[in-house]
């Protein structure tokens, strides 16, 4: 991923998107989906290496799990698992992976916290996807460098959770931009059930809680019933919220 010369603030929040090169699918399938919210867990560190020690205490555990007269103590994995360890690049407040594409929204913690992490990414996850398919060619692997929008209100912030959280829906209604929501209700239980983002995670759901910092956000938005009302009232009343091209990014 190409350097970024933009400095990008402690402390502020931003609208972050990459996509893959040529539009070509990021994600091939639910192996890859997983490998992408690893991804966004693991890398989000000032550690350089903490993935490799991961994986051989998940395989650790797993064989604890399998045999029961296993001499693993169970116990100490799984509280290794469990702490949070990381010094963290970045509070990722919301996510979203969409099958050629990647929405973050995301507080830097540290002095160019965010250009990291997203380096990290743009480094760890080509190199599993390179490996897997087998791809030789060389070059760059996203289509160009990652772009941010700063979100500065409470408006804004309401207005991202809505556009990262209904992006899914190009998935079952493609021109939903164009000619509206055609099933509002159909599109509402998809979104709910979308296993790729933060939306269930902030609705009560326990999809990949680890991955966010949902405190901060759910408080702005109005805690669970908050969050998905404010979601499905924009499906139901698709046009109401226009502050989009301020917090967009395509």
């Amino acid at each position: 991923m190409p350097y970024r010369r933009e400095q990008l603030a402690i402390g502020e929040i931003y609208h972050v998107m990459v996509r893959r090169l040529e539009n070509h699918l990021l994600f091939k399938d639910i192996n890859d989906y997983y490998r992408g919210i690893f991804s966004i867990y693991e890398f989000n560190t000032t550690e350089s290496i903490i993935i490799r020690e991961r994986r051989k205490i998940r395989t650790q555990l797993k064989k604890a799990i399998r045999d029961p007269l296993s001499d693993i103590d169970r116990e100490r994995v799984s509280a290794a698992l469990s702490t949070d360890h990381r010094d963290k690049l970045v509070e990722v407040l919301l996510f979203c992976l969409m099958p050629n594409h990647l929405h973050l929204l995301l507080r830097q913690l540290k002095d160019g916290g965010i250009t990291t992490f997203m380096n990290k990414i743009g480094a760890g996850y080509p190199a599993y996807f390179k490996q897997k398919y087998g791809i030789k060619t060389k070059g760059y692997f996203f289509q160009g460098r990652f772009v941010s929008v700063h979100i500065k209100t409470d408006s804004q912030l309401r207005t991202v959770f809505v556009y990262i959280h209904t992006n899914p829906i190009s998935l079952i209604e493609p021109k939903w931009k164009e000619i509206g929501i055609q099933n509002s209700e159909k599109v509402i239980k998809f979104v709910e059930n979308y296993k790729w983002s933060s939306y269930l995670d902030y609705i009560g759901g326990k999809n990949f809680p680890s991955i966010t910092d949902r405190e901060f956000l759910s408080e702005v938005i109005g805690k669970k019933q908050g969050c998905q009302e404010t979601v499905r009232d924009w499906i139901k009343y698709k046009g109401e919220i226009k502050e989009f091209p301020e917090t967009a990014l395509e």
